[in-house]
């Protein structure tokens, strides 16, 4: 019989709607029955490509009696992280402190008050490598609650205590200046794999915050070394397993430093924040590779997690049947030779494989390989490469697809939206813009109410229930302003400038430091805040850079100021852990270089407007804005007083509202942005 879950639409959270385990969603409900019942609550909190979460779920949630168990002894919560990440944040934090790690699938036993008191992520069915069992575990919970109730207390009030002192307060700081961001670089630097690309060692995950910094300081400052970093990490990855060489996309990280082998899990942001990149990366210096890739990325995203309603989809999960009934990790992506052979003949088989880097020996599991480009293309016959992709494409989809997660995520999906315009704007292709709007108008219509609130996910055309977060207001606000300066419709200004109305109101206090979750939203053991960034910029910084841009846009004070003051955390941190808030030191390049402000003024029908805003768009100036439209049009500030020249359209280049000549020339417009 469905336990609660049944009833929710997040994919995770249904996956476990069967279990004979007897969940209960997050809610203030669960809590009372657990003080009514005088039970500890068990917290288990993941998503649904996470594999160690589906393992856990098959060894322990889907068993009969450690179910009973549960039943009998704990009032069991199940979280999705993706919903909810406010409360993963916060038991997150717990578990990191305690044991020094995190991960997922996150275990915490609470007490009815929700203060955590025993910590850990996975845990097998029987003792392993030093690892209890969960049973071990769950009986060991259950004794120390019956037998050491005044102890379970002390601990959970020490945590919560600890925890409520780690309040950030850098509100009132500077924001960086030229030293901190040279001293970032050469933090980075230190840490370069100069032989694989990247930063750090084994696992690997695509650095797209700090490619950004990389490639903004290089077009303010004309760093050679920052531009080869970049360059060198964006040719590893995408001639690496952890992209997708016939389908385009990246997995979620390479689990050695050579980018080879990937965790198979396809997720929106990812793709979102390296499509941008390696458009930003063709701009600065005209790769036909990035150009490739930035493409083959964005109709990954269009084809494979766009969903019905126009929005796209969180994730495709890492697990697939490999044929025989059983999931298994890549089984979707991984080839033998004899596989090759199968379909596309000897020849071409024996073509494809030094191509792909398929070998005998195999690089993943069970003699299979996962897809590389080790050689250039140039030594191989272009027409023959590009059928064969085609055939092992078509043979590809025949396979057992992996699930998807088709929750639509708000700021994964305002991430989706500026990646999909900017580069549907700069290759020209008018179907990627159309995508983004489509994305916009959803969330418009599904995530926003008449308070301009935004509610976190939706799916299937039903919004969920969980109240926006910092990072939802402020990357759809980033993704709403990418759109209007592609498609000159300053609805999409007026909206953002809705959405960082609530993070000046609601998400910032009175010092100027951000928090991820709004004053007036559930109250947890402990008000998240983290300035730091993970799989996606912070909250913090990603607000920092819309309230940037949209001061930009519309001269507004209060928003810059706001930018200014949230900056000020990584002009502390930006020197001493670069790699964590990239976004951050690449929105301070922003900052330093103005960000300059473009106003094209024209008619939308002339061939010399149309020219001087791909131009403007075109640019490399970091963290311009620009604004396109007819002489004497409202719909942006930065329009406002810009006359055509001589009868000619025109483009005005800006800083704080104050303006070069004007040019209508696009080679000279060219030359004052960069690119």
């Amino acid at each position: 019989m469905p336990n609660r879950l049944a009833h929710e639409t997040s994919p995770y959270l249904l996956q476990h709607a069967d279990n004979p385990v007897d969940w209960w969603p997050w809610s203030r409900e669960a809590f009372e029955e657990a003080r009514r019942r005088d039970l500890p609550v068990l917290l288990s909190v993941g998503y649904s490509s996470c594999h160690w979460c589906h393992v856990m779920a098959h060894e322990s949630f889907e068993d009969p009696a450690t179910a009973d168990y549960l039943n009998a002894h704990f009032v069991s919560v199940k979280v999705d992280r993706e919903e909810r990440p406010d409360v993963d944040a916060v038991y997150m934090e717990a578990v990191q402190a305690a044991t020094g790690q995190g991960g997922w699938p996150m275990t915490v036993f609470l007490t009815p008050d929700g203060e955590p008191f025993y910590f850990g992520t996975y845990f097998p069915p029987a003792p392993r490598h030093g690892m209890p069992s969960f049973r071990q575990v769950l009986q060991g919970v259950h004794q120390a609650w019956t037998e050491r109730r005044e102890e379970v207390a002390d601990v959970a009030g020490n945590i919560v205590r600890e925890l409520a002192g780690r309040e950030i307060s850098y509100g009132d700081a500077q924001a960086p200046g030229e030293a901190e961001l040279a001293q970032a670089l050469l933090g980075l630097t230190r840490e370069y794999d100069p032989q694989r690309g990247g930063f750090g060692g084994a696992p690997k995950f695509p650095p797209s915050m700090v490619i950004e910094f990389l490639l903004r300081h290089h077009a303010r400052t004309g760093s050679e070394g920052a531009l080869q970093m970049a360059q060198d990490t964006c040719e590893r990855m995408a001639r690496g397993g952890i992209y997708d060489q016939l389908g385009g996309g990246f997995a979620r990280y390479s689990v050695d430093r050579d980018w080879v082998v990937p965790h198979f899990e396809k997720m929106l942001y990812d793709n979102a924040l390296l499509c941008r990149v390696y458009t930003h990366l063709w701009r600065s210096t005209g790769s036909e590779l990035a150009r490739r890739v930035a493409l083959e990325t964005a109709d990954f995203m269009v084809r494979d997690l766009r969903t019905a309603e126009g929005g796209f989809a969180s994730a495709l999960d890492a697990d697939s049947d490999d044929g025989t009934g059983k999931h298994v990790e890549g089984a979707y992506y991984v080839w033998t030779p004899e596989q090759l052979r199968e379909v596309l003949g000897e020849a071409d088989a024996d073509l494809a494989a030094p191509y792909f880097g398929v070998t005998e020996e195999g690089t993943f599991e069970h003699g299979s390989s996962v897809l590389q480009l080790p050689q250039h293309e140039g030594v191989f016959d272009a027409g023959r490469i590009a059928s064969v992709r085609e055939r092992l494409f078509a043979a590809r989809a025949q396979r057992p697809a992996p699930g998807r997660d088709d929750k639509v995520v708000a700021a994964w999906n305002g991430l989706a939206i500026a990646a999909l315009a900017e580069t549907g704007a700069c290759f020209d292709r008018p179907d990627l813009v159309d995508a983004a709007v489509a994305a916009a108008d959803l969330l418009v219509r599904l995530h926003l109410d008449d308070h301009a609130r935004l509610t976190r996910t939706s799916k299937d055309g039903q919004a969920g229930a969980n109240a926006g977060v910092l990072e939802d207001y402020a990357d759809v606000a980033e993704g709403f302003l990418a759109l209007a300066s592609v498609t000159g419709e300053g609805v999409w200004l007026d909206f953002a400038g809705l959405l960082l109305d609530h993070v000046l109101t609601r998400f910032t206090d009175e010092a100027g430091s951000l928090y991820d979750t709004a004053a007036d939203a559930e109250r947890l053991i402990r008000r998240p805040q983290d300035p730091t960034d993970n799989a996606t910029p912070s909250g913090w910084t990603a607000a920092a850079g819309a309230l940037l841009s949209y001061a930009a846009h519309t001269g507004s004070e209060p928003h810059r100021t706001a930018a200014e003051r949230a900056l000020g955390v990584v002009k502390a941190l930006g020197p001493r852990v670069p790699r964590f808030v990239g976004w951050g030191l690449a929105v301070a390049e922003a900052l330093l270089d103005g960000p300059r402000e473009v106003a094209v003024v024209g008619p939308a029908d002339d061939e010399a407007t149309r020219t001087l805003h791909r131009t403007a768009l075109l640019g490399t100036a970091p963290g311009a804005v620009v604004a396109v439209g007819t002489e004497g049009s409202d719909e942006f500030p930065l329009l406002a007083g810009r006359p055509l020249v001589g009868g000619a359209p025109a483009a005005y280049v800006c800083r704080a509202f104050t303006c070069d000549a004007p040019v209508t020339d696009a080679g000279r417009l060219r030359a004052s942005l960069g690119g």
